[in-house]
């Protein structure tokens, strides 16, 4: 069984974690998610309107992510500061065999976007990735709009590789997005020391 791994890293601001997403998240979850709906909404995935599917609750959310895990293709982790959750970081689409690769999604409270907590979040995540799991490539796409997440990306060395037109529904609509990509080879042995690093005020 796959396990979803607890790691932790102490920051300026608080203790950063990233947990498993637990059933038992559903009230705060809700809360942040529903306090930033107007600042997520213009990111959010949507469900098309030629699709019959329907969009999860909490619960089966919680329980897809289960089964995912279980079956090696997904990672979701709960972002924590001082254990009051504060985003969501994803890990998806894990592939072994020859291509060894995941996507990586991630969202967080606007209260405490700008303190430089996703970006750590992120090369967390990777981290584990590139370490643990093996992987060879980890890769991001990013709406062009999207300036916030576009930082992210920036802050943790991934390259672009390119446009993908029409690639997600996002927000209502088919959306092109920008990929970004990093592979092993190209990380640095810590991500998370090096995003520390490259943005220490003090150098």
């Amino acid at each position: 069984m796959a396990v979803v791994p607890q790691l932790r890293l102490t920051t300026p601001s608080g203790l950063l974690a990233l947990r498993e997403l637990r059933r038992r998240d559903a009230h705060a979850w809700r809360e942040v998610r529903g306090r930033n709906a107007a600042w997520l909404g213009p990111w959010e995935a949507t469900v098309p309107p030629e699709s019959d599917e329907q969009v999860p609750t909490f619960q089966q959310m919680v329980g897809r992510f289960r089964a995912e895990a279980r079956a090696g293709r997904t990672l979701a982790w709960a972002m924590t500061l001082d254990e009051a959750l504060v985003g969501q970081v994803t890990v998806g689409g894990i592939t072994l065999g020859s291509l060894r690769a995941a996507t990586i999604g991630y969202w967080i409270d606007r209260r405490v976007a700008g303190l430089g907590l996703t970006p750590l979040a992120v090369a967390m995540a990777c981290d584990h990735c590139f370490r643990a799991l093996r992987l060879h490539r980890i890769e991001i796409v990013v709406r062009p709009e999207n300036h916030a997440s576009l930082r992210v990306v920036d802050k943790l060395g991934f390259r672009p590789e390119g446009a993908r037109p029409a690639y997600l529904h996002i927000d209502g609509d088919w959306r092109d997005h920008d990929v970004f990509a990093l592979h092993a080879e190209e990380a640095p042995s810590s991500l998370v020391a090096a995003v520390l690093a490259r943005h220490d005020p003090t150098r």
